[in-house]
């Protein structure tokens, strides 16, 4: 029998912050949004006090401060690497797995020997003992049942939920509002609910032909199906992505072009540094900004334009230089500026395109020198080698993060120290 299981890391963002400063265990924890905006982490000390994900962060200050509680700013740097090293963990553990999300990984467990409730209880030692990351782990037949059996696992059973008989799964699924299924979304419940659908279990039983009718066809046959522990969701290896998008809202207002080019820069930047992670090549960048569309009492403004490459490539030089020519068409004067960015796109792997296309030695200079700062990167940290179009890190126009943790694990004069 098939049998899948979802490894899910709780309350991930807050988890990876306790992780270096276990001073915070117990404690309401937060973390905020790009520019210290809003909450999208939290530990359940702080959803105890009635914080919600999505609550802006100054409404909620008094009460996290007064119970003794931190904000963060969202430490990208960390959580991403984290992430990596909990992935690499359960790489480790199960025959085939599935990067799902920056938290959230998909296991194949079919095969494996012994009781697979054990197993599950070593993915979630191992992945502690490794990281200091704690994590749910839901198995079952089926990818669909998997992710309601960690719901389970989130709640009750300390962690980890097998469902391995039918009277376990029916269980599960009634206790499930539809909403709550993988793949339900508001619409398609409350199409739902208009039936008398209130649970899973009960969409679980509804006729295939209903369910093609009215719930995008082969679509909603296969979610129905699986609910019901038919497998029809293989694991699968993650492709390439078919976008590339570098963009942020600035910390402050732009107004002057010298600052909006090193923004648009970096974003561009940092786009290629992505395409080149996943070994691809681009053959179009967009740039767009714009105006803060909220304040009704400024002008505003916003635009895009388009760059082909020809060849594609995935060189920063190369694209730096694309978009500060984009940027020179499209800007305008005497507007406060909000957000910018880059989209790559016509993205393919760099294998599919004959050496041929790369005779030039100017391209092969610019793709050796792109490798050069990966690496120099990679080893001693984000921008440690830049180019002068972006500017400086301390720029106004950079994302506001007032709260940000030390980069523990990727900085070298932000690693923790021990003193003995």
């Amino acid at each position: 029998m098939r049998s899948f299981a979802l490894v899910d890391c709780n309350n991930f963002y807050a988890s990876c912050e306790k992780a270096f400063a276990p001073r915070w265990e117990g404690r309401p924890l937060v973390i905020l949004s790009n520019n210290d905006g809003c909450v999208v982490s939290l530990t359940q000390e702080a959803k105890v006090l009635g914080i919600t994900r999505g609550a802006p962060y100054f409404k909620i200050r008094n009460i996290l401060e007064r119970a003794g509680g931190r904000a963060f700013s969202s430490n990208y740097a960390l959580y991403g690497d984290m992430s990596r090293r909990v992935m690499s963990l359960l790489g480790e553990l199960a025959p085939a797995v599935e990067t799902y999300s920056i938290d959230e990984c998909f296991l194949d467990l079919t095969g494996i020997g012994g009781e697979v409730e054990d197993f599950a209880r070593r993915v979630k030692k191992n992945i502690w003992q490794g990281t200091r990351i704690p994590v749910s782990v839901g198995v079952a037949p089926t990818r669909t049942l998997a992710k309601a059996a960690n719901r389970c696992a989130k709640t009750e059973r300390k962690g980890v939920c097998v469902l391995s008989t039918e009277a376990q799964r029916e269980e599960i699924l009634r206790a499930m509002d539809p909403q709550e299924i993988w793949g339900i979304g508001p619409r398609l419940s409350a199409r739902l609910m208009r039936r008398g659908v209130t649970d899973a279990y009960t969409l679980s039983r509804l006729p295939d032909e209903w369910v093609k009718e009215h719930l995008g066809g082969v679509y909603g046959l296969r979610l129905v199906r699986e609910l019901r522990g038919e497998c029809c969701l293989e694991m699968e290896n993650i492709a390439s992505k078919k976008e590339i998008v570098s963009s942020r809202s600035f910390g402050t207002p732009v107004t002057k072009k010298k600052e909006l080019d090193e923004a648009v820069s970096s974003f561009a930047a940092r786009a290629a540094e992505k395409l080149r992670r996943q070994k691809s090549l681009a053959s179009l960048m967009t740039l767009f900004y714009y105006t803060d569309r909220f304040k009704k009492g400024e002008p505003q403004y916003g635009n895009t334009a388009s760059f082909s490459f020809d060849p594609p490539t995935a060189a920063t030089a190369v694209i730096i230089k694309a978009a500060l020519e984009l940027s020179r068409r499209i800007y305008r004067g005497g507007f406060s500026y909000k957000k910018c960015g880059v989209l790559l796109s016509g993205i393919f792997p760099a294998s599919d395109i004959s050496r041929s296309l790369f005779s030039s030695s100017e391209n092969e200079k610019e793709g050796n020198i792109s490798q050069v700062l990966d690496a120099v990167n990679e080893k001693w940290g984000r921008d440690t080698l830049a180019y002068a179009a972006q500017g400086a890190r301390d720029e106004p126009w950079h994302m506001r993060r007032q709260m940000l943790s030390p980069r523990w694990t990727t900085v070298w004069d932000e690693i923790p120290v021990i003193r003995l």
